[in-house]
C-alpha cells in the first residue's frame, strides 16, 4: 500500500455516502480474484452487477488485526461525533495525536474512511452506517487461518 490516498471525485463521495453498510469478510486469495474475475465478466456482458461495497482480508488474522477494539471505537467515534480535522478527531477519542492520524492513514488505504480537506484540516469521514462482518468458517479455505483466542 502506499502512503497517500488518491482523492475521490465528488461523484464517488456522494456514491459512498449513498451506500449504507460495508460488508467486511475473510476469503482466499484465489476466491477474491475469482469473485473480481466474475464481476468484470458480467460488467463486460453488459451485466448489472449490485454487490455492496465489500473489504476482504486474506486470514482471520489479517481482519484482527486490522479492525481491534480501539480501530473500531476510532470509526464509531469519526460517525457519531464528526470532528472537523484530525486534530480534533484525537481530542474526541483522547489519543495521541499522531497515533490517531496514523490510524486514519491505514483506515484511509482500505477505504474505511476519506479525508475531506478544507485548507490545511483533513476531517475525516466515515462514508457508511453499518459495519457488516461476515466471518465463513470454510475449512476448504487454505489462506483462511483461523485467529488463536
Amino acid at each position: 500500500m502506499n502512503k497517500t490516498t488518491p482523492p475521490l471525485h465528488p461523484m464517488e463521495r456522494e456514491q459512498l455516502q449513498a451506500e449504507s453498510p460495508l460488508v467486511v469478510t475473510v476469503k482466499s486469495s484465489s476466491e477474491f480474484h475469482d469473485n473480481v474475475t466474475d464481476g468484470i465478466k458480467a460488467l463486460e456482458r453488459g451485466d448489472a452487477v449490485d454487490f455492496p461495497p465489500t473489504l476482504s482480508f486474506t486470514s482471520y488474522d489479517e481482519l484482527m488485526e486490522m479492525l481491534t477494539p480501539r480501530v473500531l471505537d476510532l470509526i464509531e467515534a469519526i460517525r457519531c461525533e464528526e470532528p472537523s480535522s484530525i486534530n480534533e478527531t484525537a481530542r474526541v477519542v483522547d489519543r495521541d495525536v499522531k497515533n490517531v492520524h496514523e490510524g486514519l492513514s491505514r483506515l484511509a488505504q482500505l477505504g474505511i474512511i476519506f479525508f475531506e480537506e478544507n485548507g490545511q484540516s483533513k476531517r475525516p469521514v466515515v462514508w457508511f452506517d453499518e459495519l457488516v462482518i461476515n466471518l465463513p468458517f470454510d475449512p476448504e479455505a487454505s489462506d483462511t487461518t483461523a485467529a488463536t483466542p
